[in-house]
């Protein structure tokens, strides 16, 4: 799902995040929760509990202002400002909330190591609303970071993230069961559970979420149609590398090597699309391609010396229904479909001396990407 930061650095990192930077060297703003804190040399509120929150909101309805609601967990990158811009273009007052939700990340995933930059996030927002000010043709502004701790969040305590855990949660099903689902059993639980509260606490007219996370923005559909929920859901393009690499949270654990290779997953999805551009419509002839070139670049890899190489693993590349993500044999033109994929990149072999492994020591990395295939019209 999201970027990510720290749930409790607002309140108690002081001396670490001080150093980095002069502009957010306020004790006042990095000291205890304070009613409004503010994100120096801007106007945006930093809030971390609902009350304040909420409060604010209702203010923004008193005086007819639409709000728009971003959910990320921090580590902010481009993906998340191009969201942030589209609801600034549809919204008089933007909402980012940054946190790191624990209830979606399985007992032995990556929650510890997940990067966590409020202080890098909070200069980039400053830049971007000083680059919204700038814009005539923008509707709105950040208003407002919304940075709860878990104790805010689950007040009740912080539901067990084991499958079978006891807690309150928001189940999408099947949707959420089946591709990350399957892999990653109680992400989408995770992502909807968080998702009903933040709408919840914020009350947005719009929400905004990134197409490098289809399926989550299908079981986010899904959700608010069948509770009925007064938000509409905008899904923004996902951003790329210039190298086709879809922007990640998670890109940061790559590393030189490990980066070089990350596109395998991109280019196999790119074989696939261009076969259904050409015609083919069967899961045969889309799919049948794209696993053979996952295939040969794995091959190529395997040839190299073990202080060259990059292993990896492909966890599935689909073709599915885009309303239910159940696979389907052959693409229906008057609907579309869904390409995905996930590849978990390995720890490199034999690393070299200075090599750059990446953030924590270059663990495990499993990345996502897909491709809309768009209906064709008759």
């Amino acid at each position: 799902m999201f970027p990510r930061t720290s749930p409790g650095t607002l309140v108690a990192l002081p001396q670490r995040l001080l150093s980095t930077s002069r502009s957010f060297s306020s004790s006042q703003f990095f000291s205890h929760r304070q009613k409004d804190q503010v994100i120096p040399s801007t106007s945006i509120k930093v809030f971390r509990e609902i009350p304040h929150l909420r409060q604010w909101r209702r203010k923004q309805l008193h005086d007819y202002r639409s709000v728009g609601l971003v959910p990320t967990m921090g580590a902010l990158h481009e993906g998340h400002l191009s969201l942030i811009r589209l609801a600034a273009t549809e919204n008089s007052s933007v909402v980012v909330s940054i946190y790191v939700n624990p209830t979606q990340f399985g007992v032995h995933e990556d929650l510890d190591s997940y990067p966590k930059t409020w202080t890098k996030d909070i200069e980039m927002l400053r830049d971007l609303d000083r680059e919204l000010a700038a814009d005539g043709g923008k509707l709105g502004k950040i208003a407002a970071v919304f940075a709860p701790t878990t104790d805010e969040m689950y007040p009740s305590g912080q539901p067990s993230q084991e499958i079978d855990g006891k807690g309150s949660f928001i189940t999408i099903t099947p949707v959420g069961e089946v591709l990350e689902g399957a892999s990653r059993p109680t992400f989408f639980r995770g992502v909807a559970t968080v998702c009903m509260k933040l709408f919840n606490i914020v009350t947005p007219e719009k929400v905004y979420f990134g197409q490098k996370d289809v399926q989550q923005t299908v079981v986010i559909k899904k959700m608010v149609k069948d509770f009925c929920l007064d938000t509409q859901v905008v899904v923004g393009e996902t951003q790329r590398e210039p190298d086709g690499l879809a922007l990640s949270s998670r890109n940061v654990y790559l590393g030189t090597r490990r980066r070089r290779v990350a596109t395998v997953l991109s280019k196999a999805l790119r074989v696939a699309e261009t076969g259904y551009l050409r015609g083919y419509r069967t899961r045969d002839e889309l799919l049948g391609p794209a696993g053979e070139l996952a295939k040969l670049l794995l091959m190529e890899q395997h040839q190299l010396k073990p202080e060259e190489r990059v292993k990896f693993e492909v966890d599935y590349i689909s073709l599915a229904d885009p309303e239910t993500m159940q696979e389907v044999e052959e693409v229906d033109e008057s609907k579309g479909a869904i390409l995905s994929g996930a590849v978990k990149m390995f720890p490199v072999e034999a690393p070299q001396p200075g090599e750059d492994l990446g953030l924590s020591g270059g663990p495990s990395v499993r990345l996502i990407d897909n491709i809309i295939l768009k209906p064709v019209k008759s």
